[in-house]
């Protein structure tokens, strides 16, 4: 079957279609976001400029595509063989996020059109600039990394030998990257002392995005494993690896329980957490929900050896994660007097966004190498 013959029998089905839909809509809501500007589309104001598109698109999807650094970085350096059949569709869930991750970029910024400046203007002291040149380049590192399953499916055998030459230090790279802009991240709300609650404002901020995106990493590649073997109906990998990703996010949450206890203690913001406030409230369910029950879970014979019980705690970490990305963006804002909720166009912008993540994963695993069986031609 050609490529183009598979294409075609691919959006046979209600679900492809059903995508199809979601992303023509998102494509629609972009054009009405170009053609009439943030300020008639969208929610957001001078006092209040971060909305959906920052908190789904950017602070959420970059730690939910952590998983292709940490589970490369368990195969090729920590030599972990046992995570290798995952090891491609780690990297294609990040590349897709990725990819995904930049033209939400694009279309969230005032002026897209000046989008390229940073890459001959340089900031040094900008966090902005920072994170911008480390995604955009390990965007590119992930494509070259993702690109021998496109060329095996090609039969283009140089091109294949000079990636294989090339995929250790790739490998190093998207690692080092990966750190840099997955902690910069937190670093945007450094400069917001006055406005973040203390709850989440701490000089470790950059740290405690980076331990929580290792652990959003792993239980990501669980839940795609997961769901993606039973929408493909193909057999789940095996149950020692799903443990094995158990085991290592709980471990990272433990890290990051510790350290966020620290935190508090040591920047004496215990009372913060009692006085009965919103920020409280939601600081409470992001842990409590998201790292503390996960964190017990995960240590439970029974869910470690249940798919299910695997699906729903790390279903809980992914949760735990996104709420923070939400409570660190929306709380840094809140001092407004500003009251924000998405437009139906930021709301539509954002669904086909995620489609078309849902939609090119699904069809690169029919129909490229991406699982070590090989292409899924349904």
């Amino acid at each position: 079957m050609t490529i183009t013959e598979g294409l075609q029998k691919s959006f046979e089905t209600k679900g492809m279609r059903l995508l199809l839909l979601l992303v023509g809509l998102g494509i629609v809501a972009t054009v009405y976001r170009f053609a009439v500007g943030l300020g008639a589309s969208t929610n957001l104001t001078d006092d209040l400029p971060w909305g959906l598109w920052v908190a789904v698109d950017v602070l959420s999807g970059v730690a939910l595509a952590a998983g292709g650094f940490t589970i490369t970085a368990a195969v090729y350096i920590f030599n972990m063989k046992k995570y290798k059949p995952i090891a491609r569709p780690a990297i294609l869930t990040a590349f897709v996020g990725y990819a995904i991750v930049l033209v939400g970029l694009a279309i969230d910024v005032g002026k897209p059109i000046s989008a390229w400046r940073p890459l001959f203007f340089w900031q040094y002291h900008s966090v902005m600039f920072e994170v911008f040149w480390c995604i955009t380049i390990y965007t590119t590192v992930l494509a070259f990394e993702f690109a021998p399953a496109f060329l095996e499916r090609v039969k283009w055998e140089t091109p294949l030998k000079i990636i294989h030459i090339l995929h250790y230090p790739l490998v190093i790279a998207g690692i080092v990257l990966s750190f840099l802009h997955q902690s910069s991240l937190g670093g945007f709300f450094l400069i917001m002392p006055s406005k973040l609650s203390h709850l989440w404002y701490t000089p470790n901020l950059p740290y405690l995005f980076y331990l929580s995106a290792i652990a959003a990493g792993l239980a990501m590649v669980s839940v795609e494993g997961i769901v993606s073997s039973r929408a493909l109906k193909r057999n789940v990998d095996e149950m020692s690896i799903l443990q094995g990703l158990g085991r290592g996010a709980r471990i990272t949450l433990i890290i990051y329980l510790i350290a966020k206890i620290a935190d508090m203690t040591y920047q004496g913001n215990w009372p913060l957490l009692f006085a009965g406030t919103k920020a409280s409230f939601f600081w409470s369910v992001e842990l409590i929900v998201g790292v503390i029950v996960p964190i017990v879970l995960y240590s439970m014979k029974s869910v470690r050896e249940s798919e299910n019980g695997l699906l729903v705690t790390s279903g809980l970490v992914l949760f735990g994660v996104v709420l923070n990305r939400f409570d660190v963006n929306f709380f840094a804002q809140a001092g407004t007097d500003t009251l924000y909720f998405p437009s139906v166009w930021e709301m539509l912008v954002t669904i086909g966004l995620i489609s078309a993540i849902i939609l090119a994963y699904r069809l690169a695993v029919m129909h490229l190498p991406v699982f070590h069986e090989g292409p899924l031609n349904r």
